[in-house]
C-alpha cells in the first residue's frame, strides 16, 4: 500500500506542471491565483499521502498549516486585487 501512496504523490507532483503553465501563461491574475491555489491544495494532498505512507503524524500537522495558509492567501489576494468593490451586503 505504501507504493500506491507514493505513486499517487508522484502523479500529483506531475500535475503541478499544468499549474506552472497556467501561472506563466494565465491571461488574468485570477487565473494565476487559481493555479497558486492548485499548488496549495496539491501540497496538502501530497503531504497527507506521505503521512499515511510513512505513518508520520507530523506531516499531517504540516498539511493542516498549508491548508490554513492557502485559505489566508486567497482572502488576501481577493481583498488586494479588488479593493473598491462592495461585498454586496446592504447596511440597513
Amino acid at each position: 500500500m505504501q507504493l500506491f501512496y507514493l505513486a499517487l504523490s508522484l502523479f500529483l507532483l506531475l500535475n503541478l506542471g499544468a499549474g506552472v503553465w497556467r501561472v506563466l501563461r494565465g491571461p488574468t491574475t485570477a487565473d494565476r491565483m487559481l493555479a497558486v491555489q492548485l499548488f496549495g491544495t496539491t501540497a496538502v494532498a501530497i503531504l497527507l499521502l506521505l503521512a499515511q505512507a510513512y505513518s508520520n503524524a507530523a506531516l499531517r500537522d504540516v498539511a493542516l498549516v498549508f491548508a490554513l495558509l492557502a485559505a489566508i492567501t486567497t482572502v488576501t489576494f481577493v481583498r488586494r486585487a479588488w479593493p473598491d468593490q462592495e461585498t454586496g451586503h446592504d447596511a440597513e
